[in-house]
């Protein structure tokens, strides 16, 4: 009987594709009835959704899909889409430990589309799925998405999203990638994360790179004294105010992260690996923070920063890896000396009490990172080694246990042969 051996996982890479959409006038009134409808229809599910505490789609339909599809109108593919929408929103805010006391909202003219199903690509035409008019074809910007529609990519669920400036598709683009090769010669980086500095990074050669973070500070700083003083004015203007320059900042500091991503894959070598902090529950930490400094801890758009690095680094045939940063930036990594007065906090710097080494806190961070991923380099070397050996000895002993069989199958048939030889027949007897 054969064994069954698990398929590898091909690694693969998935961009976000911000699509501009240009629809008629007839095409654009379909969408706009179908967002509203997708929307409402959202909002009922979801009142149902957090009264019943339901978790399975299967039980959400049976009791929602006859509603849907009479009240609310909606086409069966469109029904069970907004039903994934809104189970995966609650979802995601379970998994965050996050205290549900009210439904959850859906507010934003938004409409998500399943490949093949809600939307495809024909004729350089996006074909979209309403609630009246069936398929409505839509034209798109072509500039910088060509490159999308290559054949290499696969089509995620997407997302229409309606603006003033008019209609956008957002889609999950995927392609395979080749998997990242670990060898001795792989040279690593390592990245601290902060706030004075959005980023440190430090290579094998000890070469230094600092990306400045005070210019973000003082920025979030002046957005928070606007949000402050429109918060206490409390009139219908200053709430739309509010939405604007929140959506405002969020755009300028994911674009910031942007810059910092691509001069960390740029200004690193070919095929690098890079250590960085996992930040996980540090937002948490925040009870320890002085109340005056507690905003400027719980917006730090860290992760943002480093799903970016990840995914330009997969693109770039670089790897990512978050490690624990416990102790980074009090252990000397000279002499091994961890000591929590090593480092002056008020001053950004370090100085050994044992050695007696000197430098910036923050670099002294990325060292030891740089130190934790040459470890974890090792470490997979090592683990990789151990599966081909032992790979190598299974394969071994089943061409040994096959060579076995079939030298006694041999012996077998030997052994018979001779008998028959042997063996008087019974006409001569």
């Amino acid at each position: 009987m054969a064994e069954k051996t698990e398929e590898a996982k091909v690694p693969t890479l998935t961009k976000t594709a911000k699509i501009k959409l240009y629809a008629p006038i007839e095409a654009q009134k379909e969408l706009d009835y179908t967002v509203v409808a997708y929307t409402r229809a959202c909002n009922y599910l979801s009142a149902v959704v957090f009264e019943t505490g339901l978790k399975s789609q299967p039980k959400l339909h049976k009791i929602t899909y006859t509603i849907l599809r009479e009240e609310y109108n909606m086409p069966s593919q469109m029904a069970q889409s907004a039903m994934k929408t809104v189970l995966a929103r609650y979802k995601t805010v379970r998994s965050s430990n996050h205290e549900l006391k009210n439904r959850i909202q859906f507010r934003k003219g938004e409409y998500d589309l399943v490949y093949n199903r809600d939307y495809s690509l024909k004729e350089s035409k996006f074909s979209l799925n309403t609630v009246n008019a069936g398929r409505v074809k839509v034209s798109f910007e072509p500039k910088g998405m060509l490159g999308y529609f290559d054949g290499m990519w696969k089509y995620g669920t997407a997302k229409l999203i309606r603006t003033k400036r008019g209609y956008y598709l957002h889609i999950p683009m995927t392609r395979e990638i080749e998997e990242f090769q670990h060898t001795k010669a792989t040279p690593i980086t390592g990245i601290d994360l902060g706030q004075n500095f959005l980023a440190v990074s430090v290579d094998k050669k000890a070469r230094s790179k600092f990306y400045k973070g005070r210019h973000v500070k003082d920025k979030r700083a002046r957005f928070k004294e606007n949000r402050t003083e429109l918060q206490k004015k409390g009139t219908a203007s200053a709430r739309r105010r509010l939405k604007k320059i929140g959506q405002r900042e969020n755009r300028w500091m994911r674009d910031v992260n942007h810059c910092v991503s691509k001069a960390l894959v740029k200004n690193a070598e070919p095929k690098t690996l890079f250590a960085i902090e996992d930040l996980t529950g540090v937002r948490q930490a925040t009870v320890k923070v002085k109340k005056k400094h507690r905003y400027v801890s719980t917006s730090w758009a860290f992760y943002d920063l480093r799903q970016k690095l990840e995914y330009k680094a997969r693109e770039a045939g670089m790897e990512v890896v978050a490690l624990d940063p416990k102790y980074s930036s009090q252990c000397c990594p000279k002499c091994g000396n961890t000591e929590r007065y090593n480092r002056d906090k008020k001053r950004h710097l370090f100085k050994c009490k044992a050695c007696g080494y000197r430098s910036n806190d923050d670099r002294i961070g990325s060292m030891n990172m740089q130190i934790r991923g040459q470890k974890y380099l090792n470490e997979k070397i090592s683990m990789v080694s151990k599966a081909g050996l032992a790979d190598q000895g299974r394969s071994q002993s089943s061409r040994d246990a096959s060579l076995r069989t079939s030298d006694k199958r041999r012996k077998g048939k030997t052994v018979r042969t001779a008998e028959q030889m042997q063996a008087p027949s019974i006409a001569s007897a």
